[in-house]
């Protein structure tokens, strides 16, 4: 397991994590950002660096459902299965927005999407596996940096829905 660094200040974490955990505060959200050693840019790798399961990482997705941009975050323990969500919650299809479409959605590379801190508020659903969790883990800005949260507070902080998404569910 790769030892975790707590970030002691604000003025230390990248510029993407620093507007984040801005966002964070706002929505009263009192996880602390943390900047890791190495890379938490999948599930497995975040999972690994924290000594967590990797269904206690909140990986970040964007789609889009015709032209408009949707943020799904699932458990690392499945994929998203898009047809069911999509019958769920009667959206035209979903497909896979690319890397420089959820930058400009975003403003946060693939690998380090928060649940929030974007531009504007994206429509979010939240996989409701991450319940399974004491804690779960969101990423913080960048693919480096990840914060402690809850199913219930990524369901208040970014005004989503709770549903599942995996086809194992």
């Amino acid at each position: 397991m790769q030892s975790e660094t707590t970030v002691p200040s604000e003025s230390l974490l990248p510029e993407r994590s620093k507007e984040v955990a801005r966002h964070l505060r706002s929505a009263g959200v009192t996880g602390e950002i943390r900047e890791m050693p190495g890379s938490t840019r999948t599930a497995a790798d975040a999972a690994a660096a924290l000594g967590c399961d990797p269904g206690a990482i909140a990986s970040s997705l964007v789609f889009l459902t015709g032209d408009e941009p949707v943020l799904v975050l699932t458990s690392g323990r499945h994929r998203v299965d898009t047809d069911a969500l999509v019958e769920r919650l009667g959206w035209q299809p979903l497909t896979r927005a690319k890397p420089e479409q959820v930058r400009r959605v975003t403003g946060q590379a693939i690998g380090g999407v928060a649940p929030l801190g974007h531009p504007r508020a994206l429509p979010t659903v939240v996989d409701s596996a991450l319940a399974d969790y004491e804690r779960v883990w969101a990423a913080g800005g960048t693919p480096r940096t990840v914060f402690p949260t809850t199913h219930d507070e990524l369901v208040r902080m970014t005004g989503g829905r709770s549903l599942p998404v995996g086809s194992d569910d």
